[in-house]
């Protein structure tokens, strides 16, 4: 009877000890720049789910397309009608594996690469870029930065408004997760 208390108690150890590694957030921000000589964007979402799971390397994030704020309302606006879709298109998803080796039970900064597919505008694009994972008493602080192109996601920048938005869009991500109970 003891050898099976025992065997049930480090069950439910190895249960919790496992669940302990998914860590998840609804409140992650992504931010993205546009740099040009005649104009400077930035817009911020902090409406980021995002999920962790460490045992299994993979992660993943979603978020609305319309919870971008922008400093004016008409680049707003254009970005949602004009250029994402938003009506169309509403979600940006990224669905991903990371490598590298992150121990829960250890905090400190933790260097990973970060693999996986991004959807946005109806189209999906593999991508590959170097990451941080900090595990922390709380949770877990993910962040990335990396560069998007609006032609390779298929969205078309009119010539009268090129030259205001740069070819190359800055994108910084930031999740704080909490652990899974």
């Amino acid at each position: 009877m003891k050898k099976f208390i025992f065997c049930i108690g480090c069950c439910v150890l190895v249960i919790s000890a496992a669940s302990a590694q998914v860590y998840i957030t609804r409140t992650g921000v992504i931010q993205f720049f546009s740099k040009t000589p005649l104009e400077d964007i930035k817009a911020e979402n902090k409406q980021v789910y995002a999920a962790v799971d460490l045992s299994g390397k993979t992660m993943a994030f979603s978020m609305l397309m319309k919870s971008f704020l922008f400093r004016k309302e008409l680049m707003q606006e254009h970005f949602n009608e004009n250029y994402v879709e938003s009506d169309r298109y509403p979600k940006a998803i990224f669905k991903g594996t990371f490598t590298g080796d992150v121990d829960p039970q250890k905090p400190q900064v933790y260097p990973i690469q970060v693999q996986g597919v991004i959807t946005l505008h109806g189209v999906e694009k593999s991508i590959n870029t170097p990451a941080t994972l900090e595990i922390t008493a709380e949770g877990l602080t993910g962040t990335a930065r990396f560069s998007l192109l609006p032609q390779d996601f298929a969205i078309t920048i009119p010539g009268i408004v090129r030259d205001k938005i740069a070819r190359q869009i800055d994108v910084q991500v930031k999740v704080d997760c909490k652990p899974v109970k």
